[in-house]
């Protein structure tokens, strides 16, 4: 059978993937190496944006009751409150319940996901990519279009596809659990101990306590010889606390190693999430720049596979994410270093300490930890949103006098441009028609913005790419550089 794209792996990055390519019209499947979903909660909170993404499909509101999450770097807390905009991410979230919600929306939309699969192999040819699978009925081969690894750090796609993976080696171990009927002190952001140790404990839902050690001078674990009694033993030896009566719902070993991805596509294969990016857990990033992996992929292959992409514009998946991947263990790396090197790194975190409580330093890293801060090249212009996202909660009235907000209207994973009643300034400027996928919406802004917005083209991944005033460009350019007017060979 030939499909448009195979998705490796069902964690959230895949599932978000596939999501977003079944929005864009194309024919898309799943195929997972586990026989059932796991009850694995590797990441436990998400981030600002990350919350951003999962609203602009409506999805947000699925996961239930979250709590806000306080930020720090390497320990050294930030205050959001300086901040004019909310920064907040989301904590307290397994990640089974996370991919449970996922899996639940591309089975509404229709898409396959087939668990029991193992890819074993792929080959390239002509026309797509032919994949090669052991099943539940056997061996098998299915083609498609294109490859989309989203199988996780130790990525077997990316391996295949011969696509490096420098970095950094873990030298550092964190053991981690999930952990009920103990009752201990919260640390939500984790304590620093002398000599380099720091320990966290976090609420999940249900009575669940994420409980994580670091035990300076104790390299990695093997996480299949790992017991509940190596971590309570840690954790009793660093805080005098006795856990030992909890029940572990499950353990594991993290290190610190960095790596990012040489390269995010080759031909037909892409990578996203961890197969294209790992770091030490250092600011619960990584399942959040996977998600936005996805969002930021997916509208670009329906494009690609429906004849309406621009030249190149699958190539600058790898030339917008790839840096915010590398600055993402660049961060990670800093935070480790400043986190657990011991008392020698104190009087840096005293400066780290007096520089955050400034307004501006607090907003640069309080843009890199929620990933509010990101900005594309998205044209040449002075306006400030400019290749940065559209912020979701801003709100438009209607001309029948209705509200809606900017992530409602970005549900379809479409294209859209607002415009202004009071200056219809994209009206000149629009080619005879639209390009396919590009919504139009007219209104008023609910609030007046600073500086002024009359009208706005932003793409479905909910990033600006065009703004009157303040874009070089008009707004046909910028129109045929990211979705074009006719459709292409």
């Amino acid at each position: 059978m030939t499909r448009d794209v195979i998705v490796v792996g069902a964690g959230p990055v895949g599932l978000m993937l596939a999501g977003e390519l079944k929005l864009g019209g194309v024919d898309v499947v799943v195929h997972e190496r586990l026989a059932a979903p796991t009850r694995e909660s590797r990441g436990a909170s998400f981030t600002k944006r990350t919350a951003e993404c999962f609203d602009q499909r409506g999805l947000l509101g699925r996961l239930g009751a979250t709590e806000p999450a306080d930020s720090h770097f390497g320990g050294v807390p930030i205050d959001l409150g300086l901040l004019a905009e909310d920064h907040y991410g989301h904590r307290g979230i397994s990640q089974f319940r996370t991919e449970r919600m996922l899996e639940d929306w591309v089975g509404e939309l229709g898409v396959p996901v087939l668990r029991g699969v193992e890819v074993t192999g792929f080959r390239e040819n002509s026309e797509g990519v032919v994949v090669c699978f052991d099943g539940p009925g056997g061996p098998g081969e299915e083609s498609a279009a294109y490859l989309v690894g989203c199988d996780g750090g130790r990525s077997f796609v990316r391996k295949l596809a011969g696509i490096g993976f420098p970095g950094s080696e873990g030298r550092r171990g964190f053991l981690t659990a999930d952990v009920t009927g103990i009752d201990t002190r919260k640390r939500r952001i984790g304590e620093n101990l002398p000599g380099g140790s720091m320990v966290m404990a976090m609420d999940l839902e249900n009575g669940v306590t994420r409980v994580v050690v670091h035990e300076a001078g104790t390299p990695p674990r093997d996480r299949d010889r790992l017991t509940y009694d190596d971590l309570a033993d840690a954790w009793q030896r660093l805080t005098g606390e006795d856990i030992h009566h909890g029940q572990c719902r499950w353990i594991s070993c993290f290190t610190d190693a960095s790596r990012a991805a040489a390269h995010y596509r080759r031909g037909r294969v892409f990578l996203a999430g961890d197969a294209a990016h790992v770091q030490p857990p250092a600011m619960a990033q990584g399942l959040s720049v996977g998600v936005q992996d996805a969002v930021n992929l997916g509208w670009k292959l329906a494009a690609a596979l429906q004849n309406r992409a621009p030249e190149g514009l699958l190539d600058t998946y790898h030339g917008e994410r790839h840096p915010v991947g590398r600055e993402l263990i660049r961060n990670a790396r800093a935070a480790i270093e400043l986190r657990l090197t011991g008392e020698d790194m104190d009087p840096v975190r005293e400066v780290m300490g007096e520089l955050v409580a400034h307004r501006d330093a607090a907003g640069h890293l309080a843009g890199m930890l929620s990933n509010l801060g990101i900005r594309y090249d998205l044209g040449k212009g002075e306006h400030p949103l400019l290749g940065r996202r559209m912020p979701p909660e801003r709100e438009l009235t209607l001309p029948d006098g209705t509200r809606t907000r900017v992530a409602d209207l970005l549900h379809t994973a479409h294209a859209l441009l607002i415009t202004t009643d009071n200056n219809n300034a994209a009206a000149p400027h629009l080619p005879g028609r639209l390009p396919n996928r590009v919504d139009t919406v007219t209104g008023t802004w609910t609030t007046t913005p600073e500086p002024a917005l009359d009208a706005v083209l932003i793409r479905p991944d909910g990033y600006i790419a065009w703004t009157s005033p303040g874009t070089t460009d008009d707004l046909t350019q910028a129109l045929e550089r990211w979705f074009t007017t006719e459709n292409r060979p």
